[in-house]
């Protein structure tokens, strides 16, 4: 069985062996911690054990309401904003076809996923209302409380629209709230009103619920295989929890290397693919560190990049720019499609000489060759190969991220699982609105403006 590989060979220009291997301590102890679950955040370590723990019952009642709105809806918007969306958005991205939404009926078995709530733009959502006039949906709308501004205001809308073209009680049928089992105000709204209900485990946070059904509902209505999904993302919790060595453990050796590079005053890291279609594969990962080690003056800049084409915008800044950066390459070996490169007679544009490949093989090269330019302009690189993207292993790469971000939480001395900068925000946002409460905060911040 093929697996993830990690391969932190070209860092060792600009730390050693021995900074990677200082950490080994440190990186056992995180694991120990979150096995045990006896670290910071611990009350949030569901995620965990979750690819074993989710039940073939529920794997079958969220394909069984995913088939219902498959039957019945042209389009789900899926209303979530953070981990609540942006989990599911990677996978179906990932896997869909790239034009989905240009292909003839007869080819479109599938609804297309669309994403609401994780804006406030009001022209984009007149603009999904316009949409929505003329297509059969349904709404999958996903909060553990209900009341998140985003996705609150933009479900209050939509479920106006949806009961205004079909009327409260067929709209019921293609409303799907994920949210928390007893309390808040979406569970009581769904209880209320007979929603078909998913939970969202209390010990689970947002963006490390795509394995959960926040993640797995919008997958199976948009036609992926959940099972292979979580059967990924098991095999690979067997992987990273088996051993605590960094030379064994491949969520150990990144959550290692990129320690000791911010240790060298690496502290951006660019995530770097080279398929569009994992671009919010990056996203994903972006929040997932991002809000994970961002805190206490600590951690490591997640950015991102999809190549050859940022190659013609950010490539000079990473080739040329200050270094005090590094790449982490999700490589793909395989393509499921293959396009080749006709024979050309005039040969004016003098591709000859690669007449008769395929595309992926040129991608590959172009990898190849950027790897090498960059490590020449002072920029270390880690190597993440996936042997193809399907199911089975963004199961596994989803899983891998979740453990090496935890474990590099624990080293960095940080909580990983909360985000109590999140909230500076929404404090200013709901004072300038007027929200009752507020009102102390709304003088003070009308004065500052």
């Amino acid at each position: 069985m093929n697996k993830i590989r990690v391969d932190i060979s070209n860092i060792f220009n600009f730390v050693s062996e021995k900074d990677i291997f200082a950490f080994q301590q440190k990186i056992e102890e995180s694991i120990k911690s979150l096995v045990s679950k006896t670290g910071k955040g611990n009350d949030f370590l569901g995620w965990v054990d979750l690819p074993d723990e989710i039940t073939e019952t529920v794997l079958s009642d969220i394909n069984a309401k995913a088939d219902f709105i498959r039957r019945n809806a042209e389009v789900l918007v899926v209303i979530g904003i953070g981990g609540s969306y942006l989990g599911a958005r990677a996978v179906i991205e990932a896997l869909k076809h790239n034009f989905d939404f240009l292909l003839p009926d007869d080819k479109q078995k599938d609804p297309i996923v669309l994403y609401a709530g994780q804006n406030l733009s009001e022209e984009y959502l007149a603009d999904l209302l316009e949409v929505l006039d003329k297509k059969s949906y349904a709404i999958n709308v996903i909060s553990k409380s209900g009341t998140t501004t985003e996705p609150a205001v933009t479900f209050r809308i939509l479920k106006n629209h949806l009961e205004s073209k079909y009327g409260k009680k067929e709209a019921a049928k293609r409303i799907v709230a994920t949210t928390d089992k007893s309390r808040g105000a979406l569970k009581q709204l769904s209880t209320s009103e007979g929603y078909t209900t998913f939970i969202v485990p209390d010990d689970v946070g947002g963006r490390y619920s795509v394995l959960t059904p926040v993640g797995l509902f919008p997958i199976a209505v948009a036609g992926f295989n959940i099972s292979e999904l979580i059967r990924g993302a098991s095999d690979m919790r067997k992987q990273v929890t088996g051993s605590y060595s960094i030379t064994e453990n491949p969520a150990a050796m990144y959550a290692a290397a990129r320690n000791a590079l911010l240790e060298n005053d690496k502290f951006v890291e660019i995530t770097v693919n080279y398929l569009p279609n994992l671009y919010y594969f990056t996203e994903w990962w972006k929040q997932l560190f991002g809000e994970s080690e961002g805190k206490e003056g600590k951690g490591i800049f997640p950015a991102g990049v999809v190549n050859t084409t940022d190659l013609h915008s950010m490539g000079q800044y990473i080739q040329e720019g200050k270094r005090k950066l590094f790449e982490t390459v999700i490589s793909v070996e395989k393509s499921h499609k293959e396009v080749l490169i006709p024979d050309d007679e005039s040969n004016l544009d003098s591709l000859n000489f690669i007449s008769g490949k395929n595309i992926h093989y040129v991608n590959q090269m172009a990898e190849r060759g950027t790897t090498l330019a960059h490590l020449d302009g002072g920029v270390p690189n880690i190597k993440i190969t996936i042997p193809e993207v399907n199911e089975y292993y963004l199961g596994q790469l989803i899983y891998f991220y979740e453990f090496a971000c935890a474990i590099s939480g624990y080293v960095l001395g940080v909580n990983p699982f909360d985000q109590p900068g999140v909230e500076a925000y929404k404090k200013n946002m709901f004072a300038l609105l007027g929200k009752p409460g507020f009102e102390k905060e709304n003088e003070e911040i009308r004065k500052r403006i």
